[in-house]
């Protein structure tokens, strides 16, 4: 089997208020997957024909907000990176959460044990040579990924529909200046589509959810929420979900709650889609904890 993630920065499940962009948005896609607008942390843990949303915690046994680098480090190793930490760490990893991805990442084991993995996000070649020449810090994501040795895809990988931008648009691209054309997310998504084909497990990151989530903008947070309904539904129209299972997850909660400018205390919802839904056994999901060593059950290396 195949294994999609798209991991969604600071999406978390929150309560059908005013302050909440989900209750406004059209999700046609979400909404026909799941059986309803009902991505919410009153409904619960709800089982469909071909998916599952599953209230996932963030919390990690830890007080306090939870925050991206030890939300996204547990997510990518199975470790509790909070408890380790003593503390939940935002932004970029510390030089110990560093050391755990380096050496626990699950593209790095995956790789290891033989899988082709990949990471599907685009990088500006400008940003790839200041990151070396003045050792700016990196992103979870990244750091994961150089742990297993890949290349990063850049901006050429792009224009030839082999990668898709951190907005799926190239909108961002284009204000500054790149002479590339711009997609609707749903044309990102069937991009994406096609990176799944050539490989065993393949990670996204999109992260302009949690900078909107902080902005506190609602007319641009219900875009966010319609943009990427249109990305992954045209994305799962696009995969044999016979053989792919796509897995939706986020770090922390944000952008359902406009009322505050930080993360939540939400549970995160984990997202299973695939044809045969009822011989997935996603049962042992309940934390970011389970995350990583529920797709190794998948390929079946969960005693490895």
């Amino acid at each position: 089997m195949k294994v999609l993630m798209i991991f969604i920065d600071g999406f978390g499940l929150g309560s059908k208020t005013e302050d909440n962009p989900y209750t406004r948005a059209r999700t046609p896609n979400l909404d026909r997957l799941l059986g309803g607008h009902c991505l919410y942390k009153e409904t619960g843990r709800l089982l469909r024909d071909n998916a599952v949303v599953i209230p996932t915690d963030s919390r990690l046994g830890i007080e306090g907000l939870p925050q991206s680098a030890t939300g996204q480090t547990t997510i990518w190793t199975g470790l509790n990176a909070a408890q380790i930490a003593g503390e939940h760490i935002n932004a970029y990893p510390t030089q110990e959460l560093q050391e755990i991805i380096s050496a626990s990442s699950i593209m790095k084991v995956l790789k290891d044990k033989g899988k082709k993995v990949t990471f599907a996000n685009a990088y500006r070649k400008e940003y790839l040579a200041i990151a070396r020449e003045q050792g700016l810090k990196l992103s979870t994501s990244t750091l994961v990924v150089l742990s297993s040795g890949q290349k990063l895809r850049t901006i050429d990988d792009l224009e030839v529909d082999q990668a898709v931008y951190q907005d799926f648009t190239n909108r961002l691209l284009v204000s500054w200046g790149y002479d590339i054309k711009i997609l609707t997310p749903g044309e990102a998504g069937k991009n994406l589509a096609g990176i799944v084909r050539d490989h065993d497990f393949t990670l996204y990151e999109y992260f302009i959810s949690d900078r909107v989530g902080h902005k506190q903008e609602m007319t641009l947070a219900v875009q966010i929420f319609e943009e990427m309904d249109d990305f992954i539904g045209t994305c799962v129209r696009n995969i044999d979900l016979d053989e792919t299972l796509v897995l939706i997850v986020s770090d922390h909660g944000n952008i359902e709650d406009l009322s505050i400018e930080t993360h939540t205390l939400n549970p995160v919802p984990t997202i299973i889609i695939h044809n045969n839904i009822n011989a997935v056994s996603h049962e042992m999901i309940q934390s970011l904890t389970d995350i990583t060593p529920f797709i190794m059950q998948i390929f079946g290396l969960e005693d490895d």
